[in-house]
């Protein structure tokens, strides 16, 4: 890699220099664009034809005769703890603050019109609420004796994010166990953990490699000890089981990123563990497989209307490694992570991945161009939806990113292949907006609101149409409200020309339009949304004069 030329890793996931010779790339597709209500059914992933028309059996499909119109694709962005790279700002934080702080990252997604968020509730075999099975962060309390911080984050976070109407994706790193600091001397400093985290209790759990992210080493769950992969899923499916959230979300940690040429010390779990493998790379990536797999299984199991997602390195395999790989020539995270990522869409464990493209159109080792068709052509007909990643943290960098235009081009590409929707590393890069290239992205391709696309694989049960039972205006603009149960959210139309175009969504039985022009009559209409975005039918339309 030339030098200027992006390291492989995000800030949040920096190699160690040697690996910055080597390339990646994330790319992950669905379907986007303006659909109205009818266009549904004939979607790749949408409900089918049958179930869409009983759906608005209820309700109209138009609005005053025009058709409602709206773009569906996720937007979010990442939302880290660790090491407080965007919330809490520092550890220890007031909870009055924090709590502010948190508030404060949701405003800035609805400003964006986003509609999820991705946060960070796993960071390092922690948790960010009262956990049986993991000690308190210490990134929000500022200490690793474990002690209850007085407040329940995720409870507040799901509450707020809701309110809002965003989705709350709770992300999971399964293996981490530790940081650096408590390695130390000859081996593992355990004693520098909580009391009572579970590494403490089981010894034999425990693997330290190097670490990328500062000198040291850091603790891992064996990911090959088959009582440590329970533990570390039970602990996950705790927050699920216990919070409304809306997905489970992995980054791409799963056996921890090759450091100078030093092999993971796993021999003793190979040779106890390994069974009918000869192989242990092939081993290796039987367990994250079976993590993979399991999860999903018990997620389903669980709340079956709950997404499980990951979000992976970019590049599977080099096409020079494998015929059915990427144009590419760059790490590889079937071989070198043990992450068979096209296997886990083609078995349909996912509800989503959100491959981490970090590398601008042109790269020459990992063309965002190239990796993204790729990408596309692997989810197409498994039901799996696509979304990228998309590296806000890389603009002002040198080359290609000096210009403010290159995510720019990048979701306009996304929007090409039929992308699903894009999630945005991270949520301090999206507010800093550097050399303006949010607001850039956000005026072409994020100016008005969008809904979720749907998803086949989850429940469907469509609502029925909202009686709309009151349009007046106001000095905030044109206040609505309406009945009708059964839906998760609302999404609200105003007739705007030829088409009747989304304008917001909420929970409430409410809302207010703010940007309702004031020198001509409108006309809305308010359709339901359910838990997996299947829309019921629209209501009756209403009207308000023009006013001054």
């Amino acid at each position: 890699m030339s030098a200027v030329d992006p390291p492989v890793r995000p800030v949040r996931r920096r190699r160690v220099r040697a690996w910055l010779a080597v390339v990646a790339a994330l790319a992950l597709v669905a379907g986007v664009g303006a659909w109205s209500v009818r266009d549904l059914a004939a979607r790749d992933g949408g409900p089918p034809a049958s179930r869409d028309a009983a759906a608005l059996a209820a309700g109209g499909t138009d609005c005053a005769g025009r058709p409602a119109r709206a773009t569906r694709e996720v937007r979010g962005m990442w939302i880290t703890t660790v090491n407080n790279i965007d919330w809490p700002s520092r550890r220890g934080l007031p909870a009055e603050q924090a709590r502010a702080e948190f508030r404060g990252w949701l405003d800035l997604a609805v400003r964006q019109h986003h509609n999820a968020v991705f946060v960070h509730v796993r960071p390092s075999g922690d948790a960010l609420w009262p956990s049986a099975y993991a000690p308190w962060s210490e990134w929000l309390t500022g200490r690793r004796d474990g002690r209850d911080p007085g407040w329940d984050p995720m409870e507040f976070m799901v509450a707020e994010a809701h309110a809002r109407n965003l989705e709350f994706h709770a992300w999971f790193n399964p293996y981490r166990g530790g940081q650096p600091a408590t390695v130390g001397g000859p081996g593992p400093r355990l004693d520098r953990l909580a009391p009572n985290h579970p590494l403490r209790r089981h010894p034999e759990w425990v693997v330290t490699y190097p670490s990328a992210d500062r000198p040291g080493s850091r603790l891992y769950f064996n990911p090959g000890v088959p009582e440590a992969r329970r533990f570390v899923e039970d602990a996950m499916l705790e927050a699920v089981q216990r919070y409304d959230v809306d997905g489970v979300h992995f980054d791409d940690f799963f056996y921890p990123y090759p450091e100078q040429g030093q092999d993971f010390p796993d021999n003793a779990a190979f040779a106890r563990y390994g069974g009918r493998f000869t192989d242990k790379h092939a081993w290796r990536r039987d367990n994250v497989n079976t993590l993979v797999r399991e999860m999903s299984e018990r997620i389903k199991a669980m709340k079956p209307w709950v997404k499980f997602g990951i979000s992976p390195f970019g590049i599977w395999r080099n096409q020079r490694t494998d015929p059915a790989g990427s144009a590419s020539r760059g790490l590889q995270s079937y071989d070198d992570i043990y992450a068979d990522t096209r296997l886990w869409v083609r078995q349909r464990w996912l509800d989503y991945i959100v491959p981490q493209l970090y590398w601008h159109i042109g790269f020459d080792r990992a063309d965002y161009a190239k990796l993204l068709p790729w990408w596309a052509a692997t989810v197409k007909g498994t039901g799996v939806q696509l979304w990228i990643g998309q590296a806000d943290y890389r603009v002002g960098e040198r080359g290609a990113w000096r210009d403010p235009a290159e995510l720019d081009r990048q979701l306009a590409l996304n929007r090409r292949y039929g992308v699903s929707g894009s999630v945005h590393f991270s949520a301090r890069q999206v507010r800093a907006d550097k050399l303006g290239a949010v607001t850039r992205y956000r005026r072409a391709h994020y100016a008005e609101p969008a809904l979720l696309p749907p998803m086949a694989r989850l429940p469907s049960a469509p609502p029925e149409a909202p009686a709309l039972t009151g349009a007046r205006r106001t000095a905030g603009g044109v206040e609505l409200s309406w009945r009708g149960g059964g839906a998760t959210s609302f999404a609200v139309y105003r007739v705007d020309g030829d088409a009747a175009r989304l304008v917001g969504t909420t929970r409430g039985a409410g809302w207010t339009d703010p940007a309702a022009p004031r020198d001509r009559p409108l006309t809305y209409c308010v359709s339901g949304v359910d838990r997996s975005g299947n829309p019921g039918g629209l209501s009756a339309p209403r009207s308000v004069p023009a006013g001054g």
